[in-house]
């Protein structure tokens, strides 16, 4: 019993010693974790600073493609085809039995198209009739709006004679015209800073005599380019309208040939006798204020030398029979 009690005395220091050893390699593996933890933080940090840096790299990439997009886009405006300047003008030579109601509904195809017409004139072949047999118009349309036009121009009328259209480009004129406006305009631009500092009278009235003739340049090349815009936006459309009986004349018959023939040679000579009367009426005033007058002195003075010669020939005939 005693050897037992002196056994477990010397047992318990040692399970105290062992403890307290354990408990000192416990603290000293958490202090040796905590550093390690606090620098797995102290490390976190340095990730959230290091993708914080890296964070701008997509703005930069996004920067970089933004303007590679607008050097592309650049390039495809630079690269894109220029809108193309047409001239549309039309020539149409149309048959209908009734022309003065052609030109009634061209007038309102015209209208409706935006357009307008810009000469109509009615005539007729025979001055006996009172109805018109040829209508010609000219017409003015927007260009977008010019096959739609010919199409219903084409359909008011019995038939069409003859069609023409005519395109005329005038883009690279265009283009020439608007780049010379634009050298003028930056000409005009440095005279203006010159003439800013000129220093003496003569300088600035030679800046502005090469100004005004700047600006009279500029002003003939907006007006070429008015003119330009004007016949590309709208198309012109010139229509004659005739009758049937226009286009016919060889099918007409013998009769109707031979009282032509008669009335054109009736018609001859009375043009005939109208043009020798007044041929005779204008010339009467020269017959009796010039004409008359000098014949009636070369009379005068012909039958005084008459005279005179006979006063001659008797005053010798006497002096001849005196011894």
């Amino acid at each position: 019993m005693r050897s037992l009690k002196m056994i477990a005395i010397l047992l318990v220091p040692l399970f105290v010693f062992w403890g307290c050893a354990g408990e000192s390699a416990q603290t000293s593996r958490d202090s040796t974790e905590a550093p390690q933890s606090r620098s797995d933080e102290a490390f976190k940090p340095s990730n959230t600073a290091v993708a914080s840096n890296s964070a701008p790299k997509p703005a930069s990439k996004n920067k970089t493609t933004t303007a590679q997009v607008s050097l592309e886009t650049e390039k495809k405006s630079e690269a894109a085809p220029t809108e193309r300047k047409i001239v549309r003008n039309a020539d149409l030579q149309l048959e209908s039995d009734e022309p003065e109601s052609v030109q009634q509904k061209i007038t309102s195809i015209a209208e409706s198209k935006n357009g307008f017409v810009v000469e109509s004139t009615q005539s007729s072949s025979d001055v006996r009739a009172s109805r018109r047999d040829t209508v010609v118009m000219t017409v003015r349309v927007p260009a977008e709006k010019f096959a739609e036009a010919m199409t219903e121009i084409r359909a008011a009328a019995n038939r069409v004679i003859v069609e023409t259209v005519k395109s005329d480009d005038v883009t690279e004129e265009f283009i020439d015209t608007e780049a010379r406006l634009k050298a003028k305009k930056a000409l005009e631009a440095q005279f203006l800073e010159i003439m800013k500092r000129a220093n003496t009278v003569n300088d600035a009235l030679n800046v502005q005599s090469e100004l005004s003739d700047v600006r009279a340049e500029i002003e003939r090349i907006e007006g070429r380019l008015r003119f330009l815009e004007n016949q590309t936006s709208l198309s012109t459309i010139k229509i004659r309208i005739q009758t049937p009986a226009a286009f016919s004349a060889n099918s007409k018959g013998f009769f109707y040939r031979f009282g032509e023939s008669v009335g054109t040679g009736v018609d001859a000579a009375l043009s005939f006798v109208l043009g020798l009367v007044t041929f005779v009426i204008a010339i009467l005033p020269f017959l009796i204020f010039i004409v008359l007058p000098i014949y009636l002195v070369i009379r005068y003075l012909w039958r005084k030398r008459r005279r005179s010669k006979m006063e001659s020939a008797a005053s010798g005939v006497h002096t001849s029979d005196e011894p």
